[in-house]
């Protein structure tokens, strides 16, 4: 495992952290639609990342990882533009996302010069 990975994970366990707080200002009426969408999104991202992780040809599993976090991003955009996700919010988890967004196209990057 080399840090880099580690520090992919930590930042989106810790993204992980701040979404189920940023969740509960979506209504009641949304608990079971776009709120459990987005908390299934998050876990398939960590669980991606486990498995790029453990695997010895990572490509694809660091392009399904990619994909994965476009998909949150526009989960969370969509809250924010639906009000269910006030703007400061959005903007913290957003930048959050940047960060494992930039980590992982690093991790992408770094596979393809081996």
């Amino acid at each position: 495992m080399h840090d880099s990975d580690l520090i992919v994970r930590q930042k989106i366990e810790d993204m992980i952290g701040y979404g189920y707080i940023a969740l509960r200002n979506y209504p009641k009426s949304e608990r079971y639609g776009l709120a459990v969408d987005t908390k299934e999104s998050m876990y398939k991202l960590l669980e991606l990342t486990v498995r790029a992780n453990k695997r010895y040809h990572k490509k694809t599993t660091l392009q399904d990882l990619d994909i994965e976090l476009e998909f949150l991003r526009f989960l969370t955009r969509l809250a924010m533009e639906l009000g269910f996700l006030p703007f400061k919010q959005y903007e913290v988890w957003n930048r959050s996302l940047s960060e494992i967004g930039r980590l992982i196209g690093g991790w992408i990057k770094s596979q393809k010069e081996k």
